[in-house]
């Protein structure tokens, strides 16, 4: 009699199907009690109960045959490489492209429809379109994707996202009703439908196109010399590959033209870059003299209220129980990556001895007895020089700290290859006498919390600024041994804790941290995977309120703080923010980058 369950059956016939589906062997399938997540090949899909119920199976199916159709039929990095700069238009480019590559592969498949319906009903059930009463509290993507799913494939919007879909409906088939029958022709060319998409995004007022780049556009027609209306499509598509795109990490010229213009209003950072130039024969720069708590006034930035934001240490999140739970959990899912962390980590403890190794000065008048002129000694006892003195390099007291994004982008695979690589970084430190901070940053609530709240109790006064509870996380302090902190990272696993991301509030708050400290050399690595977002400041600020904040704030840093600066992106192009940063594609490897960005500061004079 087989010991295998039906459960056991179940979980190896869906991996068999993610396989045949995405037409790749490879494919590993991995189970959890949480969201269900993809890193390229390695899937992680919910597990049903043991009993298998109906409702459960569907959505793990559905979660499955998502995930494997987006691996046959979508193509990343043609993705990425047109993905538009503004958040809301970037939310509702991806959530287009997933409507795009379900409805194409669930094609004459209803039992792949079914499960597909079944995991997007759950998804929607959570989502602010469930809830949303007024048409400005609608998520536009969620509603655009919904739309766009209805007209492609006929399936009826779920009942808990019809309400809010409703409210926007009009709205939406006034500026892009032409552009969805558009997009329907091309569903099978990715490149095709992805331009149809940018253009839909600009109906929607969601996209911006320069009158630089619409010229260079016409210029680009007129040497072709084909303006006649039946050869236009094809112009435009062959344009679409010359025509640099906004896209993170490859900025194009009207980009960097724009954010030339926005340097020119900035007279504050104008003033203190002008302060920062060479000196007369070539002098180290300069900076000025203003105290480090001070912002500058000129940042158009502000919060709408601070009342609901809260500073909690990791263990005043949950009970010890739980801890210890969530770090078992975190320590069962990375058994493979801990070693290779590890091995690295002791790399960076012998390069960091290395630099802390003791001399001697020998043939001294007075100090140790050298041992090797012992037989000097016993020959000439009267020689002076037989005696050597320790002398110590000059090693820089250190503190470094990690500041982890803990947005809901990063759950999975990320949060928690980010959580193992910084206990053990922390442990290797704590090693070599460098104190080590760990923070996180993220929000109370989606959709901003009580701070909305508030200002919805207020009148909705125009230009609010930041509109939601910011939640800054302290896993371990600087001074904090790393015995005591190691289970409060496995907080980082708990369901619900990863929210929105406010980068450059969360900056300040580490950076004041360690101005605060009294150690030499001040090191703060910032980990992240994208862009700052939060749907409630986005949805009442412009388009780049958050993302200019952040900007600000680091050229601020860089320009004048004694602090040393370094940011790591996880699938996200972070040198467009940081002078000095690395961006890694594939998650795997963020280990091994902060061990060696770490060393590199390090041995930096």
């Amino acid at each position: 009699m087989s010991d295998t369950t039906p459960l056991d059956q179940f979980r190896t016939v869906l991996a068999g199907t993610a396989r045949a589906v995405s037409d790749d062997p490879e494919v590993e399938v991995a189970w959890t009690a949480e969201a269900a997540s993809q890193s390229g090949g390695n899937m992680r899909l919910p597990m049903p109960g043991r009993t298998l119920p109906a409702a459960q199976v569907a959505q793990a199916r559905g979660a499955a045959d998502s995930m494997a159709l987006r691996l046959r039929l979508h193509n990343d990095i043609l993705h990425q490489r047109g993905a538009p700069a503004e958040p809301a238009a970037r939310a509702c480019y991806d959530a287009v492209e997933q409507v795009r590559y379900e409805a194409l592969g669930t094609d004459g498949y209803a039992g792949m429809r079914g499960n597909i319906g079944a995991v997007t009903d759950a998804r929607l059930a959570s989502d602010p379109i469930a809830r949303a009463s007024r048409s400005e509290d609608v998520p536009l993507a969620s509603a655009l994707a919904m739309l766009l799913r209805e007209s492609l494939t006929g399936e009826p919007i779920p009942p808990g996202a019809q309400e809010g879909t409703d409210m926007v409906r009009g709205w939406i088939a006034e500026r892009a009703e032409g552009d969805f029958a558009a997009l329907a022709d091309v569903l099978s060319d990715q490149k095709a439908f992805q331009q149809l998409a940018l253009d839909m995004l600009g109906h929607l007022d969601l996209t911006k196109t320069s009158e630089n780049e619409e010229n260079k556009s016409d210029e680009d027609q007129g040497e072709d010399g084909d303006n006649d209306d039946e050869d236009q499509p094809d112009t435009s598509e062959d344009s679409a590959e010359q025509q640099p795109t906004e896209v993170a990490g490859e900025p194009s010229e009207s980009e960097e033209q724009g954010e030339q213009e926005q340097d020119t209003e900035r007279p504050e950072e104008t003033a203190d870059a002008d302060l920062a130039d060479d000196g007369e024969e070539g002098m180290l720069p300069t900076r000025p003299n203003r105290p480090w708590t001070d912002l500058p006034d000129g940042w158009d930035y502000k919060p709408y209220t601070t009342a609901h934001d809260e500073v909690v240490l990791a263990s005043e999140l949950c009970d010890e129980e739980e801890l210890t739970r969530l770090r078992a959990y975190l320590d069962a899912q990375l058994k493979g990556l801990q070693g290779i962390v590890t091995r690295l980590a002791n790399r960076l403890q012998r390069r960091l001895m290395a630099q802390q190794n003791r001399s001697w000065d020998f043939d001294q008048e007075e100090g140790m007895l050298d041992a090797a002129r012992l037989a000097r000694v016993i020959i000439s006892p009267g020689h002076s020089l037989s005696y050597k003195i320790e002398r110590e390099v000059k090693f820089k007291d250190t503190v470094v700290t990690l500041l982890i994004d803990n947005s809901g982008s990063m759950r999975g695979r990320p949060i928690s290859i980010a959580a193992i690589s910084a206990d053990i970084l922390a442990r290797t430190l704590e090693r070599c006498g460098v104190k080590t901070e760990i923070l996180g940053f993220t929000t109370r609530a989606w959709k901003g919390g009580q701070s909305r709240e508030a200002w919805l109790a207020g009148g909705k006064p125009p230009h609010p600024g930041r509109l939601n509870d910011l939640r800054h996380i302290v896993y371990k302090k600087a001074d904090e041994p790393w015995r005591r902190a190691r289970k409060n990272l496995g907080l980082m696993m708990r369901e619900g804790l990863l929210k929105e991301n406010i980068d450059g509030e969360a900056l300040i708050w580490a950076h004041s941290r360690l101005l605060a400290r009294q150690e030499d050399r001040r090191i703060l690595m910032v980990i992240s995977d994208g862009a700052p977002v939060d749907d409630s400041t986005l949805s009442v600020n412009n388009a780049g309120y958050l993302e200019q904040h952040l900007r600000q704030v680091i050229g601020w840093i860089e320009k004048q703080s004694p602090v040393q600066l370094v940011a790591i992106g996880i699938g996200h192009d972070v040198t467009r923010y940081y002078r000095r940063a690395v961006t890694i594609m594939d998650v795997e490897q963020l280990g091994g980058t902060m061990v060696e960005q770490l060393a590199g500061l390090f041995e930096d004079d």
